[in-house]
């Protein structure tokens, strides 16, 4: 089934393949994130990760070849981002563009408008959107900034983080979120994430690396190599991986490493 009995949100990908630029990238991939659950999706350059997430939330250029995307129990593929976007499914983006002449809080009303379907007055908004602000720090200053334009790599992924608290949708699919991060902002970004998480969100993370699970704790972890999850487990397998490294699971595993791996 692709909806929980207890009526929580379910994203199912059911045998999964999609190319790019007619290369097969995604070679078959099945996973089950269920809103309330948090999926670290861990995998070296070249696995298929950032492929994975174009696909789900519907980029041009990404095409699905073969199975399917079920979000509470529909099959997504058809549907245009913004579509999958009503429906409750959400991306952070790994490179975060500019919008020049654009303030962080029009875009957000005009985005929480499109998802929501309906119409909000500025007062009622700015109310929800400062609440959000609060939860995770976030002051007056950037909001009345132009989305993005610069802005610090770490302030990036936090306007993505404050987009996510505003938006508020079912699933959430974070693609590597510490990405290119010092010390400091990498705790203040995941510790937002991890002020969010709870029954009403299901997290999908992409990451390269451990550090960023040190502030937020996975249900599950599933390695991604050559298009293809590989293994998947506990929270302990974080660990693993930093132990013994992708090389190490892939000699674990007996997989052929291949020349010219696949583009994210």
């Amino acid at each position: 089934m692709s909806q929980n009995t207890n009526g929580a949100a379910t994203l199912e990908i059911r045998g999964l393949r999609a190319e790019v630029e007619g290369k097969e990238i995604l070679k078959g991939i099945d996973l089950v994130v269920r809103q309330g659950e948090t999926h670290a999706l861990m995998g070296p350059n070249g696995s298929g990760k950032s492929t994975l997430s174009n696909v789900i939330m519907g980029r041009p250029g990404y095409v699905a070849t073969a199975g399917e995307v079920l979000f509470k129990g529909e099959n997504i593929l058809k549907l245009t981002a913004d579509e999958r976007a009503k429906r409750g499914l959400f991306l952070a983006l790994q490179y975060p563009t500019e919008v020049p002449g654009v303030s962080v809080v029009n875009f957000l009303r005009t985005a929480y408008q499109s998802v929501k379907g309906e119409q909000v007055s500025a007062l009622a908004f700015r109310k929800h959107m400062k609440e959000k602000m609060n939860t995770l720090g976030v002051d007056d200053a950037m909001v009345n900034r132009y989305l993005n334009q610069g802005f610090s790599g770490g302030e990036k992924k936090r306007a993505e983080v404050l987009q996510l608290a505003v938006l508020e949708p079912q699933i959430a699919i974070l693609d590597e979120t510490d990405s290119g991060l010092d010390i400091d902002s990498l705790k203040t970004v995941a510790t937002g994430v991890a002020d969010l998480i709870g029954p009403d969100l299901g997290v999908l993370l992409i990451t390269h690396y451990q550090r960023i699970l040190n502030y937020i704790t996975p249900d599950f972890v599933h390695v991604m190599m050559l298009g293809r999850i590989v293994k998947s487990g506990g929270k302990a397998l974080a660990h693993e991986l930093e132990a013994k490294g992708y090389e190490g699971i892939r000699k674990e595993l007996g997989i052929e490493e291949t020349v010219g791996a696949a583009p994210e």
